[in-house]
């Protein structure tokens, strides 16, 4: 549930515009980082303690009633949202210390990206086909684009039409915290943009919706910028057309992208660059999947790892 800025105290209030204006944090960040704010806040309240100037125990013990109702991945944003909520303040003044530095993150399970076969994308990737169908034709464009750039459905969804430029295969686009990054765009999927810009986007732009969307480059059958919500829902269709055996966030199409270019011989960091990672560390989870390959890498290249 969202929490009002006007419902938190007015350190936290202070927090969220900074998040939100200096920071350019996302909507989903605001809203969690806020939500798990105002928990620490009652928390703490409720024992008769002030956010300032807290302790590590306070924050530990916090943290450690969470527990029951909450896995790992999200006691260590909350941990996060507090420590970096702390930070602000003491470069603000408002507080000496920062007492969540002390306080260790929860454990992490080691999670492995999903990914598909190669087939197996491809046959999702052009299951809309090229029937003419305006919808078809648009969910070809950006399954294909999600796939041959590695784009975050954010991404795709915030492209306006000048973030791409078809005659030199590249796509502008504004990744985490607004950081700007160019990606190429793999021929097929050339193709298929441009199918979807001279034979449908003029007609979804026509429909009722379509004065709102602007300079959108993928609309909804209302002629407005299609969501991130729609887009996980039109992939599900067409998980559920061609038959795969498994659910198929739209993120996965981008590890599909990342990890297809490994198996092929790219260079980590090269995609690294290409998927805007900020650290090389997120981007070497990929190389978990790729043991065949790196294996072969191994046998070939280190001296003694065959017998004389």
């Amino acid at each position: 549930m969202a929490v009002a800025p006007t419902e938190l105290a007015p350190e936290i209030q202070r927090f969220e515009a900074y998040l939100r204006v200096e920071r350019r944090a996302s909507v989903h960040t605001l809203q969690a980082y806020l939500s798990d704010l105002s928990q620490y806040a009652s928390w703490m309240s409720a024992r008769g303690a002030a956010l300032i100037p807290s302790s590590p125990a306070l924050v530990r013990g916090f943290v450690s009633s969470a527990a029951g109702e909450a896995g790992p991945v999200t006691l260590a944003r909350k941990l996060s949202a507090i420590r970096s909520f702390y930070r602000y303040l003491v470069k603000e003044g408002l507080a000496a210390t920062n007492p969540a530095r002390a306080v260790a993150s929860p454990r992490q399970p080691k999670r492995l990206p999903e990914v598909l076969p190669e087939e197996e994308t491809a046959a999702l990737v052009e299951a809309p086909g090229s029937d003419g169908d305006p919808l078809h034709l648009r969910d070809r464009a950006f399954m294909e684009l999600l796939y041959a750039s590695g784009l975050r459905v954010s991404e795709l969804t915030g492209l306006d039409l000048d973030g791409l430029d078809l005659a030199q295969g590249l796509v502008r686009v504004l990744g985490k915290r607004r950081k700007e990054r160019i990606v190429p765009v793999g021929g097929q999927a050339r193709s298929a943009l441009q199918r979807y810009l001279s034979e449908a986007r003029p007609r979804l732009a026509a429909r009722p919706a379509g004065r709102t969307a602007g300079q959108a480059l993928f609309l909804n059958f209302r002629g407005g910028r299609l969501t991130g919500r729609s887009v996980a829902r039109l992939i599900d269709g067409w998980v559920k057309k061609v038959g795969l055996p498994r659910h198929v966030h739209p993120h996965v199409l981008r590890h599909c992208f990342a990890t297809h270019l490994l198996t092929n011989g790219a260079d980590l960091r090269g995609i690294q660059e290409l998927l805007g990672h900020a650290s090389l560390s997120t981007t070497q989870r990929y190389t978990h999947l790729d043991w065949k390959r790196l294996a072969t890498v191994y046998d070939q290249a280190h001296p003694r790892a065959h017998k004389a």
